[in-house]
């Protein structure tokens, strides 16, 4: 088999570049105006419990800010992990269908580094701003402020164990994703079954790796915002918000090659496997959120529902059109669009959906994180948009310049010709 190389164009890197400089000059508008007042500093009406206590801080644009550089490295850093999630599925399976299409979960991994720096610097710098458990007058018994359920968790949630896990999650993530990469590349210059038996230990350690890493990430990153609310499921729901909108990525990067002229060998076949995976994955996404809704709704103890509660009404209902378009657009939208197997076979379809759904899945990842930061002052404006914009451009010329770094066809893959000749 010949190797396909993907060079990306000057036009095409431009547009990255534009999209950065436009998300910049976006966030600085967003920022002056908040400065200036307009639509700044505003508090919740209808809070309670540690939602009030968030509530009575101002929201200033700095805070806004770090909580957006927050929602979106989270978001990003999650389909990054989930390229190497997706390739150790792939080898542990023994899995030959995907191996034309293997290089592009690969690339996308390359963004781990930047996330990692700039969720530690995002820590550093705005963690009072984004969880409300870094405040030291909760633990002070003196203070009127004193809170004897965040104290209670203080030996899980303290400054430093919760940096030294983050800084573990990276390394161990990086030190999987290169040790993975180097096999893969490896294989194409030397050929031979070595580096592929290799590869599956590698992955199969990988996802004992990843199932514990994942589920404490989520938790820290995530469900430490809503520092009083808890929730059994909520590591597997942030996993499968991150693996749909991975599957997504994936997906939508083979559709765009495909009609660039590139990945020849790859086939409808091959496009109806990941549409399956991505119709699968989007209903099981919203079987973890009905599980979730669900149990809540019927247990219906205030310290629980006051999660929902923030999202449907609370908060003057800035949210409650968000909570709709969630399901509408991560559930309803692929399903019905999807349902059919030619629809699976469609670059069109695909497109369409992926598309949805990676917007889709960032407003769940939004809709987590605002109401407990931001309370009434959420919304969509100009600091948002420009910070969403920032991120996707650093991230499509991180992606970019990974699949430009090697091969689109892994050459001596032992499953080559098996995926070549896929058929379902």
């Amino acid at each position: 088999m010949t190797e396909e190389r993907l060079i990306i164009s000057r036009k095409t890197n431009n547009k990255f570049f534009l999209m950065i400089a436009i998300g910049v000059i976006l966030l600085i508008v967003g920022i002056i105006a908040m400065a200036a007042g307009w639509g700044g500093e505003h508090h919740a009406e209808e809070a309670h419990g540690e939602a009030a206590a968030v509530a009575h801080e101002a929201v200033t644009w700095s805070k806004r800010l770090f909580v957006n550089l927050w929602l979106n490295n989270v978001y990003f850093t999650g389909i990054a992990l989930i390229g190497v999630f997706f390739i150790a599925v792939q080898y542990v399976a023994y899995a030959g269908w995907s191996v034309l299409i293997k290089r592009i979960p690969e690339a996308l991994s390359y963004y781990l580094p930047i996330g990692g720096a700039v969720m530690l610097l995002v820590f550093l710098f705005g963690g009072h701003d984004i969880f409300h458990w870094t405040h030291e007058y909760l633990y002070d018994v003196n203070d009127p402020r004193y809170d004897p359920i965040i104290e209670g968790k203080a030996p899980y949630l303290n400054f430093w164990f919760y940096l030294i896990r983050m800084v573990a999650y990276f390394v161990l993530w990086i030190v999987f994703f290169n040790w993975l990469r180097r096999n893969s590349i490896n294989e194409d210059l030397y050929g031979g079954t070595d580096y592929y038996h290799r590869s599956i230990r590698i992955s199969a350690t990988f996802l004992v790796v990843f199932g514990v890493t994942s589920s404490l990430s989520a938790w820290d990153w995530v469900l430490s915002i809503d520092t009083h609310w808890f929730s059994t499921m909520f590591a597997w729901y942030v996993f499968a918000s991150w693996w749909v909108s991975g599957l997504a990525a994936t997906t939508l990067t083979v559709i765009i090659l495909k009609q660039n002229g590139y990945l020849k060998m790859v086939n409808a076949n091959h496009l109806h496997d990941l549409g399956k995976f991505v119709f699968g994955f989007s209903i099981f996404w919203t079987y973890v959120w009905f599980s979730q809704f669900m149990l809540i709704w019927y247990a219906n103890i205030p310290e629980e529902s006051i999660y929902f509660l923030e999202r449907l009404g609370g908060h003057d209902g800035k949210y409650t059109w968000i909570f709709f378009f969630n399901l509408i657009i991560n559930f309803a939208f692929p399903f019905l669009v999807l349902m059919t197997r030619d629809a699976k076979r469609q670059m069109i379809m695909l497109k369409l959906v992926t598309i949805a759904i990676l917007i889709g899945h960032w407003f769940d990842f939004y809709l987590m994180m605002m109401p407990a930061t931001m309370g009434a002052s959420g919304g969509i404006g100009f600091i948002e948009i420009g910070t969403a914009l920032v991120f996707l451009g650093v991230f499509l010329i991180t992606f970019t310049k990974g699949l430009t770094k090697a091969s689109l066809v892994p050459v001596n893959h032992p499953f080559l010709e098996e995926s070549v000749h896929h058929h379902v």
